[in-house]
Formats: C-alpha cells, structure tokens, sequence
C-alpha cells in the first residue's frame, strides 16, 4: 500500500471513531448510515438493511442497520469470503487520558472508543477490498464486507439475522479481530438475570416480612463457591483458559427502614469450548434455586443470553494457512492458531459449518489495546499490515 492510500485509511478511520455509537443505548441506525456514506466515499456500493424495530426492541437496542458491500470477481463462480467487523462499542467509561470520540494519534497509534474493536477491521477490510480491486487479474469468486451494528448485544441481528434472511451464503469467513494470531476457537456465554423475591416489613420487625437480600446472599455465596470449582474445569484448546462466572449486577431494597422483598442479580457465565451451554444452564438454575430455597422466597431466573462457542468448522486450515503465510510475509513473524476466553459475532457463522476464524488490527492482547478500556488504541503499524495481510488471503483463496 503506498504511503497516500494508507494516510487515507488512517484519516477513514478516524472519521468512525468520531461517530458516537455506544450500545446501549443501541441507537445504532444513525452511525451506520455516517459510515455507508463514507464507504460511498470509497468507490464502494452499500446495501442496508434495515433490522424491523419489533426485533431491534427485543434484542435491547433502539435502532440497528447492517452494512453489506459486495464485490465479484471473474465469472463469480469461485467461493463467497465474507469480512464481519462490529461498528457499536461499548459506553466510554471513566479514565480517558484524551477525548473519547476524539481520534487522537500519539505514540503511533491511534486513540479512541472502538478503535480496536472494531472500527479498525472497518478499514482493514474495506482498504484490503479496495486494494484487491487493483489486481484483480486472475481472481474468481467474491468478497463481502458485513458491517454491523448490535456485537455488544449478542449479534442476533447483525450477522445472524444477515445469515437467516439469506441476505448471505458465504463459503469463508474471516471476523474481527488482531493482529498476531489466527483465533480459531473462543467461548460460549450465559447471561442470566436472577430475581429473588420476599415480603417487605418494617426494620423494627423484620420477623414479620420474608428478607429478600438474606435469601439473595445465600445465592451469592452458593454461586462464589461454584466459581472456585469452575477454576478446575479447563479447556484442551490453547488460549481458552477455564469456565468463569461473574456477577456483574446487583439492585434491591426499598429504603434502609424497610425488610428488602426484592433483589435481582445479574451474572455471566463464561462456557469453554467443551461444555453444553444448556446442560450448563440448567445445572446453574438449579444451584441458585436450591441455595435461595426457603418459606417464603420465591427464585425466578430468566435467560437474557446464551452464545454458542466458536469452535473450527472443516475446512478451516485453508484460512488458517493462508493468514499464517502473509503475516509471515508481512510482520516477519510466526503466528499461531489459538483460542481466546471471549465470545464473538464469529460464532454465528461456525455454528453453521462454514470456516470461520478471527483476524484484523491489533496487538498481541486486548489487554494491550485497552479494548473496552480508557484509552482504547491500535497502533498504525498494525492496520497497515493487518491490511496487506487480509488482502494477500483474498488473492489467495479467489484464486483457487
């Protein structure tokens, strides 16, 4: 890529992260429209599709659309590759040490919410298209760039909803993600809100009322104890780690003079590779329920989310291959296939059998990128050759 393309990447780049698009609160229509006209402003033809409100409802969002630019190659008979990179991010936070949405490059990176995750793989993907058009000569089949809007809520209606309504069929898939490493594998999520509920009563006789916050402390300790035991449970995949859980939310009460009749918690359990998220579900209700278990306590828990894991589909090794081969060329170095200890829209696409693996922009960690972190960044070096790389694999793979 000579040294004006790649300035125009930074500068495209840019021009995302200065677009707010938190989710929540997940009114993510406007922003996506801003990047399609920056898209138009690339040479590129954008479909949107825009997700029916019902469902944008239920999934916790105000408003969705997905991006999709098709480019065919040759007589187009060769396979469908698709990129998918997320456009919504998660809410700044506190800690910044420079503006948010303000796009700031110091140190050789550029800084700024969603800028690792992952607006960059907006612009890894639509520069390394951009430049394959230029040397076309020979290639057979197509690329697709999914560009969506709801991964911070679980991907229903971005990439699954693409692929239920058969907006695509793509043979490979290549999903967000960085630089130093081909993840072939990551884990499946549970959220589960849990609802305990008593009988409120004055604090000057609180044996007349049912404590809801007694009986919920109960649960907790139940489900902190279950946490050291999931610690034991560890993945055969490298990079996966062991299963999790985490209670993330907690509210109830009514003031401090009255007995609680409420106290609903929220949790995260985190899946590896090898378990059944359902089997899993199902043992987790039945540990809060047995432990909140007393006269007058009522325990509801209700499933907010449950992500499939990402595991590799046949046919996995050609992208594996191919990524391994031009960031050897590229970054000088060997990569690894490995796994990583989160869940992604990747999975969408796994789970029905077409080769999917996470590559884009990025250091070695998330840790490094401060991804959903103050001072989220990916360094310039980095989208240049994530870049180069993904182009080199679709010149490979449309060339058969």
């Amino acid at each position: 890529m000579n040294k004006a393309e790649f300035e125009r990447e930074v500068d495209f780049l840019k021009a995302l992260v200065r677009m707010p698009s938190d989710n929540p609160p997940g009114d993510c229509a406007p922003p996506a429209e801003e990047a399609a006209k920056l898209l138009e402003g690339l040479g590129f033809k954008v479909e949107r599709h825009k997700v029916p409100d019902a469902l944008v409802r239920l999934n916790g969002m105000k408003s969705a659309t997905n991006l999709v630019i098709r480019e065919t190659f040759g007589s187009g008979k060769g396979p469908v590759i698709a990129l998918n990179a997320h456009g919504d991010v998660v809410p700044p936070g506190q800690g910044w040490s420079v503006d948010p949405y303000g796009a700031v490059v110091k140190n050789g990176a550029i800084y700024g919410r969603g800028a690792a995750v992952s607006k960059s793989d907006f612009a890894t993907y639509a520069f390394a298209l951009r430049a394959l058009k230029q040397s076309s000569a020979g290639l057979n089949g197509s690329v697709e760039l999914h560009l969506t809007y709801d991964e911070e809520t679980g991907g229903e209606i971005g990439p699954k909803w693409l692929l239920d309504e058969k907006i695509s069929r793509p043979d490979f898939v290549i999903c967000a993600g960085f630089s130093y490493s081909v993840v072939t594998a990551h884990n499946g999520c549970l959220h589960l809100e849990v609802k305990v509920k008593g009988k409120q009563a004055h604090a000057a006789m609180p044996e007349t009322g049912v404590d809801a916050l007694e009986a919920a402390n109960a649960i907790l300790a139940a489900l902190y104890a279950e946490r050291k035991k999931l610690g034991k449970k560890k993945s055969k995949t490298p990079g996966i780690g062991s299963a999790k859980l985490n209670v993330g939310l907690i509210s109830g009460g009514i003031n401090t003079n009255v007995v609680p009749d409420l106290v609903t918690l929220r949790l995260d359990r985190r899946l590896i590779p090898e378990e059944n998220g359902k089997k899993a579900e199902r043992e987790l209700v039945a540990l809060i329920k047995k432990a909140g278990a007393r006269r007058g306590i009522k325990v509801e828990c209700r499933r907010v989310l449950l992500a499939d894991a990402l595991k590799p589909a046949k046919g996995i090794e050609k992208l594996v291959a191919a990524l391994q081969k031009h960031a050897k060329r590229v970054l000088g170095v060997s990569i690894k296939a490995t796994g990583v200890p989160l869940y992604t829209d990747a999975r969408h696409y796994s789970v029905r059998g077409i080769p999917t693996v996470l590559y884009g922009a990025g250091p070695r960690s998330i840790l490094e990128a401060n991804a959903h972190n103050a001072d989220e960044n990916v360094r310039l070096k980095d989208l240049e050759a994530a870049t180069g790389i993904i182009e080199g694999v679709l010149h490979d793979l449309l060339r058969g």
